[in-house]
């Protein structure tokens, strides 16, 4: 009961919220609906199948009674009839319409039989059972009755304990009357609906035979026989000649499609492949500048290295405080071996400069010298 009350009153938010004709206005958004079950499981009844009626008397309700809202035990009964040929959404909605005219109500819908929609109307496309059966499946129905007759007697408002007729208010001409509702609306027992505009059973037939061909095609196609569509056998060879070359059109429009899609991948990769080439090649350019470039690390490189074999090639110079005679440098020293005068130990240099007995090559000079 809480989900039946709350989507009740969504959908008393919703008819607030819709025009005339049942279509949501531009600019509204409905609020979000609460996440309850109200399908049906079963189908509408028919009513020569429903158990008779209590013995009361059948007391009409009037229109200020029905809008303030009835009794749960007495529902407004509401008809609404029609022929409902190809059944679509604009049936769904003048019925729909006609199940929300009170808070309380119990739809009943007549639908006619073949023979007088044939007779008053003109061909169907569904039979009356395919009629019926479609009737009895929508949701606000409540109620089916079958045969229903083409223009409403007090009898048969009385049998069905009717309250409110509902029906577009535009004057229905049939047979032989201006408005086959004119007693309904002078009795006080009219309720008028909005017709959906845009959709109804005669546009669905003139779109079909608008496009004959294109629909005689598709069915042959699916399995269905010339026979069975009525065509000749010369028209049943022309479309399957044209379906032939619609295949081959539609074969060169895909090939033609799958060629600029591989022509625009190889562009984009090229474009990948050419970017990436740039990038590489202005990475390479900047580490070869960075190398052998004016100031790149090969020339620092060489200057190091230059600077390093200068400074191994070149002689010492001695330091000023060092002992050794300006003059020249002295020669190596080295010991006759025939010097038979065995000189001391060197002793260790003293701070006034006293020399060790070590022989150089000008002292033997200078022997050798005397002896002579």
């Amino acid at each position: 009961m809480e989900a039946q009350s709350s989507h009740e009153m969504v959908m008393a938010r919703k008819r607030r919220r819709e025009g005339s004709n049942g279509d949501t206005e531009e600019g509204e958004r409905l609020g979000k609906i609460p996440r309850c079950t109200v399908g049906l499981k079963n189908p509408a009844p028919f009513a020569d199948e429903l158990e008779p009626a209590d013995n009361k008397p059948y007391e009409r309700v009037t229109m200020e009674e029905a809008k303030k809202g009835t009794p749960l035990n007495r529902p407004v009964r509401v008809y609404a009839d029609g022929i409902f040929d190809v059944f679509h959404s604009g049936h769904a909605r003048a019925l729909m319409q006609a199940k929300r005219l009170f808070p309380n109500s119990h739809l009943i819908v007549g639908v006619c039989s073949d023979e007088l929609t044939h007779k008053y109307k003109g061909f169907t496309v569904m039979n009356e059972d395919e009629r019926y059966d479609a009737v009895r499946h929508c949701r606000y129905v409540d109620e089916v009755v079958r045969n229903a007759p083409w223009t409403l007697t007090p009898e048969f408002l009385a049998r069905h304990r009717i309250d409110f007729v509902a029906h577009d208010d535009i004057p229905y001409i049939s047979a032989g009357s201006d408005d086959v509702y004119k007693h309904i609306k002078e009795a006080g027992m009219f309720a008028p609906t909005q017709r959906t505009e845009g959709i109804s059973t005669s546009d669905i037939i003139t779109r079909i035979v608008r496009d004959y061909d294109v629909y005689v095609r598709r069915n042959l196609q699916r399995g269905y026989t010339a026979k069975e569509l009525n065509v000749s056998f010369i028209n049943e060879k022309k479309y399957h000649l044209q379906e032939r070359v619609d295949k081959v059109k539609r074969k060169v429009r895909d090939v033609e499609e799958k060629s600029k899609e591989f022509v625009q991948k190889v562009e984009e990769k090229s474009i990948d492949l050419i970017q990436k080439w740039e990038e590489k090649s202005r990475e390479f350019i900047g580490n070869f500048l960075q190398m052998f470039g004016p100031e790149g690390a090969l020339k620092h490189m060489l200057k190091e290295g230059k600077g390093r074999m200068l400074q191994a090639i070149s002689p010492r110079q001695s330091p000023d405080s060092s002992p050794v005679r300006e003059e020249r440098s002295p020669s190596p020293t080295f010991r006759l071996p025939f010097f038979s005068k065995t000189s001391p130990p060197p002793s260790p240099p003293h701070h006034s400069g006293a020399r060790a007995y070590l022989i150089s090559e000008d002292d033997d000079e200078e022997g050798e010298d005397d002896d002579n």
